[in-house]
């Protein structure tokens, strides 16, 4: 743990939500890693369970309790809002780190003072067993830009970034109830490149009944809201601007035919709407 007299290397936010068994695990994973020079922010979203009491009873963290349930949006800004480090983490409260995490992260991130973000590969695990991740979310270095405009391909959990890159490019957007780290990835690569490590130092546990993609039909419906932002925020190049445009157009589509089977007359129209606004001109598709 850090020195609470310095300036900590590493801020770790853990955003939470009446998971106290997830979390006590997660912060164990914490615990258990090799480099040291860490402080710990648990946001908790309003638990309604032990979470409050257990986190008080635990001196190593700096805890913060949200007034109303808000989202993992508003919790994560909170935390970072809040965190001292030069380098911000954040780890899910129902995903672990490997031991390795942090300073495998930390000593390529100081060797290489130009890199803004890092990211690595990750185990899955599902109801407990593990499984093999599909192909559409292998993970990727360089320049991903276009990676991830389908969907998420950097999990929160996996990542670190230079304190300084946020004041840049803005923090998470309060207005999305999911899909907020497929905003922000897609506003950072847009001008940066992510590191890879190949490692799978990330365990990322899904399946259960909380998860953000169980409570939301069509979280394409997010997706669009944050590509529209992006092509209106005039951060994109020409090459940037057409993928986008195309992934949008991609997206709505999709919500039409959902809607339309659920007799949303109002809402095809919507998208439809989209479509128009955003189609590109002729001859500009190949470029």
């Amino acid at each position: 743990m850090a020195d609470q007299n310095n300036i900590p290397k590493v801020s770790i936010i853990v955003p939470t939500y009446n998971r106290i068994d997830f979390l006590k695990e997660c912060l164990q994973s914490i615990e258990e890693q090799t480099f040291r020079d860490y402080e710990v922010i648990v946001i908790d979203d309003a638990s309604a369970d032990e979470t409050e009491e257990f986190c008080r009873s635990t001196p190593e963290i700096q805890y913060i309790r949200l007034q109303q349930n808000e989202g993992v949006s508003k919790a994560r800004n909170v935390g970072i809002r809040s965190a001292l480090g030069h380098y911000i983490c954040f780890l899910d409260s129902d995903d672990l780190w490997q031991e390795k995490k942090l300073e495998a992260q930390t000593t390529w991130m100081e060797s290489h003072p130009d890199c803004m973000a890092i990211h690595t590969d990750e185990i899955w695990i599902r109801n407990g067993r593990r499984v093999n991740p599909m192909n559409r979310h292998a993970k990727y270095g360089g320049y991903i830009f276009e990676h991830c405009l389908p969907l998420c391909v950097v999990s929160p959990s996996s990542v670190m970034l230079r304190a300084t890159l946020l004041e840049k490019v803005g923090l998470f957007d309060e207005s999305l109830p999911a899909c907020e780290d497929y905003d922000l990835w897609l506003r950072i690569s847009a001008s940066y490149p992510f590191h890879y490590l190949t490692e799978k130092l990330t365990v990322k546990r899904g399946g259960h009944e909380d998860q953000l993609s169980r409570k939301y039909w069509g979280m394409d419906r997010f997706r669009v809201h944050s590509l529209i932002n992006l092509l209106e925020s005039g951060i994109l190049n020409s090459r940037q601007r057409i993928a986008t445009a195309q992934t949008l157009q991609e997206k709505c589509r999709i919500l039409i035919l959902g809607f339309s089977k659920r007799g949303k007359t109002s809402e095809v129209l919507e998208y439809q709407e989209i479509i128009e606004k955003y189609t590109i001109p002729v001859g500009l598709e190949g470029e």
